[in-house]
């Protein structure tokens, strides 16, 4: 008896510690799954529906929110949108959101999107930019402070982990066997391509070496030119026109 208190005491201890710390990889497998039931239950959330994701930031395994989440917090806690106020940019749509719960507590929220993603298309990256508005102030609303999954796309060393229904965590793929490792020269031609991307202001991921191929990397590397040429495009027009 004696012996299982000090077990559960000094399991409690640990899971105390690593929330607080909020890393939860050093969770055990039904530890993670009882902490994400448990938040879902706090909230009012159907954990079924997936609502929240794993993710990797700043070397912390941590929840962000999904599409789901978004929805069902609007429904339980009455979020109501009151205004929106869109404003067009050279390189950018900025959105702000203004809205209420049902206590009547307001408050306003802002998403902002580059031009040049959704593959250039300006009407998706508006209507992109009006969901991350309202999706940040519906977490706000909630009082929720993570990230939600249009802002994670976004954040480069942002990495998505995959946890099974069980709560274990899939075989990260840095330890998995690459067939095609990137060559440095193309490595270094992509890197640098992301460093002229953030100049121009726009928005790109830097993966993990080890989890891409030489093609692969090569096809990222094209399509993030496109972008890049576009922003370029942009900004001489904008240049030119004053």
């Amino acid at each position: 008896m004696v012996a299982n208190q000090i077990v559960s005491q000094n399991e409690g201890q640990m899971l105390e510690s690593v929330l607080l710390g909020g890393d939860l990889s050093k969770l055990t497998s039904a530890q993670r799954v009882s902490y994400y039931q448990q938040v879902c239950k706090s909230l009012g959330l159907n954990p079924l529906t997936k609502p929240f994701s794993y993710i990797v930031l700043n070397g912390k395994m941590t929840l962000y929110a999904t599409k789901d989440a978004a929805d069902q917090l609007r429904n339980v806690h009455n979020v109501s949108i009151d205004d929106v106020d869109i404003k067009e940019t050279d390189t950018q749509f900025i959105v702000k959101v203004k809205g209420h719960d049902s206590s009547g507590r307001s408050d306003v929220e802002v998403g902002v999107v580059n031009k040049t993603d959704m593959r250039g298309d300006a009407a998706n990256a508006q209507m992109k930019a009006v969901t991350k508005g309202k999706r940040r102030l519906t977490l706000s609303l909630c009082g929720l402070g993570w990230l939600d999954e249009t802002e994670v796309q976004t954040i480069p060393d942002a990495q998505p982990v995959s946890v099974t229904e069980t709560g274990e965590i899939a075989v990260d793929p840095v330890d998995a066997p690459n067939p095609d490792p990137v060559k440095d020269r193309t490595w270094a031609l992509y890197t640098g391509l992301c460093a002229e991307a953030k100049a121009l202001g726009v928005t790109y991921s830097i993966p993990r070496r080890e989890t891409k191929t030489e093609s692969e990397i090569v096809e990222l590397g094209k399509e993030l030119r496109r972008y890049v040429e576009d922003a370029r495009r942009q900004e001489k027009a904008g240049t030119e026109a004053q």
